[in-house]
């Protein structure tokens, strides 16, 4: 009897030292067989080629990769058009992109792993943790025709910005500010290659005036970078070894950086310009070009600084469908995932696309002006370089496109109807 015991103690023993992942979710992303087996014709399929192949074809786009998972299998991976259109180099699937925006849920998914240690909470102020952001206050008005030395008014903001406010961008702090010149003001946007340290930015840009009241409407800006400091500050340590840490080498994304190791930097596309009525041409800008493989590379963007394969960014969003484990880990608690993934806008939009915002990423309403085919409750968002995700957790479904051109006159048909083609080849 008391043998008995012991074993079914043993056994219960060994079973609680388990790692909780559940048994029958995807851990790997494998190559589907047959894509019919996923639900997928294979016909109708051939119409994502046609569309994106055509985008090439008309001098709408330099390249393009797109990746379709349906049940944790892929039933499309592909690469169109020319990493480099003046030296004819073929896209690859390995090819790494500038992800911008995209680095916001990374970033996000790491300071939830800190909420679930007990590190916050958060409907805690910033300031708390960040003193520079207390008392904060709001811009009543100032000199339009002279914002860099013109007089400005502020007024005391109703309430402290919350951790919560600032990861659904509903903290009055935008991305273009009116009073942005102003050299007490200036801070990079979306990375920098001067020697500029992540803290003495997120400090500079508390001393900004807000332009609305925190909770007072979706204001999209900057949020996530200060996120990115609070990381820092939880985790003591600096942030992009903390995103490697908990987010990137857990999951495998082993080709997702702020700046690119010497032996994968040859594999950055360029980065291009397209309005309606020129050619394509390379983008002038040579820090937006050459950020991730040149410079000081002391900045660490969350918002906005990651590079990326299509690929990796793939088991960020089979995580989420999963409910926080991939790769036989527990990155985040199915809860947490459930939570991130819930409104937190209340009746506000995003924009005006009639849709909600979670902790991190946009959320696909019935009413959405944007969505087109994608069920109500499906997860998106995209980078100002033209890329973006779509995960559909109805279909068990993640569908994602990418290039690098900015700005892009045709980011928007570029995005949606990459979706619609995907959705439509869907039995």
């Amino acid at each position: 009897m008391k043998k008995t015991l012991y074993l079914c103690l043993l056994s219960t023993s060994l079973l609680a030292q388990r790692p909780s992942v559940p048994i029958n979710v995807p851990n790997q992303l494998t190559v589907s067989a047959n894509p019919a087996k996923q639900g997928f014709s294979a016909e109708r399929l051939k119409r994502v080629d046609e569309l994106l192949q055509g985008f090439i074809d008309q001098g709408l786009a330099p390249n393009a990769v797109a990746m379709v998972v349906r049940n944790g299998e892929i039933v499309l991976h592909k690469a169109y058009g020319y990493s480099n259109l003046e030296r004819k180099t073929p896209s690859r699937t390995t090819d790494i992109y500038r992800i911008a925006s995209q680095s916001k849920a990374i970033t996000t998914t790491t300071l939830m792993t800190l909420f679930e240690e007990g590190k916050f909470m958060l409907d805690e102020p910033i300031s708390k943790y960040i003193p520079a952001f207390k008392n904060p206050v709001v811009l009543v008005k100032y000199t339009k025709n002279d914002p860099v030395k013109g007089a400005y008014e502020t007024r005391p903001a109703k309430s402290e910005i919350t951790i919560r406010q600032l990861l659904c961008h509903n903290a009055g702090i935008p991305y273009e500010h009116p009073l942005d010149q102003r050299p007490e003001f200036r801070i990079p946007f979306f990375g920098s290659k001067e020697p500029d340290r992540l803290e003495d930015v997120v400090n500079r840009l508390a001393k900004r005036p807000l332009v609305k009241d925190p909770g007072d409407g979706f204001t999209y800006g900057l949020n996530t970078d200060i996120i990115g400091r609070l990381v820092e500050i939880l985790s003591g340590e600096p942030l992009d070894v903390a995103i490697r840490k908990r987010v990137l080498d857990p999951l495998g994304m082993n080709d997702t950086y702020f700046y690119l190791p010497p032996g994968k930097a040859s594999r950055l596309v360029e980065l291009y310009s397209k309005s309606a009525d020129a050619p394509l041409t390379v983008n002038p800008n040579d820090t937006y070009r050459t950020l991730a493989v040149s410079g000081a590379r002391t900045y660490f963007s969350g918002g906005a600084g990651l590079v990326g394969t299509i690929e990796d960014y793939a088991k960020l969003c089979q995580l989420f469908l999963n409910g926080g484990t991939f790769n036989g880990r527990r990155i985040l608690a199915r809860k947490t995932v459930d939570m991130m993934l819930t409104n937190q806008l209340g009746e506000d939009n995003v924009w005006d696309r009639q849709d909600k915002y979670g902790l991190g990423f946009q959320l696909i309403t019935p009413n959405s002006h944007y969505g087109d085919q994608a069920t109500p409750g499906s997860f998106t968002w995209g980078g100002m370089y033209c890329s973006e995700f779509t995960v559909d957790p109805t279909e068990n479904l993640i569908m994602l496109v990418y290039t690098n051109v900015h700005p892009y006159a045709y980011y928007g048909d570029f995005v949606r109807k990459f979706r619609v083609a995907v959705y439509q080849a869907l039995e």
